[in-house]
């Protein structure tokens, strides 16, 4: 089976600050075609946008990890209506992007996203379960 993933903003930001680490792993199976790995414009721009307001990037530094991120993902585009996560809407483009693409996951830490745990067809996971699935799967 081939997974197709939407990442969200902060298993982003972790991969990219640190490494080592799940977020990290899970971002190279995606680089290395591993698995599939889909977004959309808004999730790239909440990236680049949080990577200059909170960690200090320039603005050609966030552009060039939302370039980096481009280059290995598919680009969908929602229409930004659905309304799947009640505790936190800036959520539901990460829902909406994982439809529209037909990805399989969403890897996440984010609790009002891992409070779902499927949303339709789509399953939500921290990025070690992923892991965990992915190495399970190709044994």
């Amino acid at each position: 089976m081939q997974y197709v993933v939407v990442f969200d903003t902060n298993i982003l930001i972790s991969a990219l600050l640190t490494s080592t680490g799940t977020p990290f792993r899970c971002l190279a199976l995606a680089k290395t075609g591993q698995v599939g790995s889909v977004t959309c414009q808004d999730i790239l721009d909440e990236f680049s946008e949080k990577l200059v307001s909170k960690f200090k990037f320039s603005e050609a530094m966030g552009q060039a990890a939302a370039n980096e991120v481009r280059s290995f993902s598919r680009i969908v585009k929602i229409s930004k209506t659905l309304r799947a996560v009640p505790n936190d809407p800036d959520d539901d483009m990460v829902v909406e992007c994982a439809l529209s693409s037909g990805a399989t996951h969403i890897v996440t830490g984010d609790k009002h996203l891992l409070s779902l745990t499927n949303y339709q067809d789509v399953a939500i996971v921290k990025a070690a379960d992923f892991l965990v699935l992915i190495s399970s799967a190709t044994i």
